[in-house]
């Protein structure tokens, strides 16, 4: 299986460089200097589980140059979503596949403007990871898992085939089949954290330990839930309670990507995020008080500290 990684940031360059390692057939799309250290001094992965140093990487700057892939994987940032499914779709043949790493559930909805729904596959990844310098990823923690499945619920012989590439490359793996839900029920837990890391500046072990910021977190969740259920997914309230006893397993120094990024003054994905259950909410005539406030709170910062 040939595949091409786009975006070799914390997620797309920690799994895409695992497969490689493997032995599978990887090529990266990149930019700016992340691209140029990869072109010149391959792509590192310090991580608990075995640091890796590749010291050559098939790394580009255009997904056309990596163009006959059996697999993309989509692992840019969410507001790239749009230009990256454009530049893709002149590129998909046959069976060739689609599978978004990203965060959000509105992601595959995106995609579909530019590309067959039967050219996507559904998938979310479970990993706390992120660009240490240029060429060199950082994971921390042991968790590193995909989950991904075809949105008509049927096994398919290209996530077979996925599934064993992963295997080989010793990445934790779920064959769902209803990686709709799947999307949803990451989507509980990466809100909560994102949000609150982010609004509070601290990773989630002084959070959950405080009892306030604890019952914040809580409420979070829980009103993307009732989201959920008025779009007809069908999650229980006690989901909420299950996610934040997760929590409770992770490290204490564990951030979410989008407290990394607010920290680096760069970019938020809030809008995909607390944003996203907010338009839903309205849309729907839902009050959620919690995640309209990580929106206020975070808005100055939304486009970068440049623009603060």
């Amino acid at each position: 299986m040939k595949i091409t990684v786009i975006g070799a940031g914390g997620v797309g360059g920690y799994f895409g460089g695992k497969l490689a390692a493997a032995g599978v057939d990887v090529s990266f799309v990149a930019r700016g200097a992340h691209l140029q250290a990869m072109q010149q001094h391959g792509l590192k992965i310090n991580s608990p589980l075995g640091n890796i140093w590749l010291p050559e990487v098939k790394a580009v700057a255009h997904p056309a140059e990596a163009a006959d892939a059996d697999l993309f994987i989509v692992a840019v940032k969410l507001w790239d979503t749009e230009a990256v499914a454009a530049q893709l779709q002149p590129l998909l043949s046959g069976d060739a596949a689609v599978l978004s790493l990203q965060n959000g559930v509105q992601k595959d909805e995106i995609l579909q403007r530019y590309i067959p729904m039967q050219n996507i596959i559904g998938g979310v990844s479970y990993i706390a990871a992120s660009i240490a310098e240029p060429g060199v990823i950082h994971h921390g923690g042991k968790l590193q898992k995909l989950a991904f499945g075809e949105y008509d619920q049927e096994t398919s012989a290209r996530c077979e085939a996925f599934q064993h590439c992963c295997q080989l490359a010793g990445i934790e793996t779920e064959l769902s089949d209803d990686i709709a839900q799947r999307i949803w029920e990451k989507f509980v837990f990466l809100v909560g954290l994102s949000g609150t890391t982010s609004l509070f500046r601290n990773t989630i072990g002084p959070i959950r330990q405080n009892k306030e910021k604890r019952d914040f977190l809580l409420q979070t969740m829980q009103e993307v839930i009732t989201v959920a259920n008025a779009k007809g997914v069908p999650l229980h309230q006690g989901f909420a309670e299950h996610r934040l006893k997760f929590t409770d397993t992770l490290p204490d120094d564990m951030p979410s990507s989008m407290k990394i990024d607010l920290d680096r003054g760069k970019r938020l994905e809030l809008p995909w995020l607390s944003g996203a259950v907010v338009e839903m909410a309205n849309s729907l005539n839902i009050a959620v008080p919690a995640n309209q406030h990580i929106v206020d709170e975070l808005a100055p910062w939304v486009m970068g500290a440049a623009n603060h």
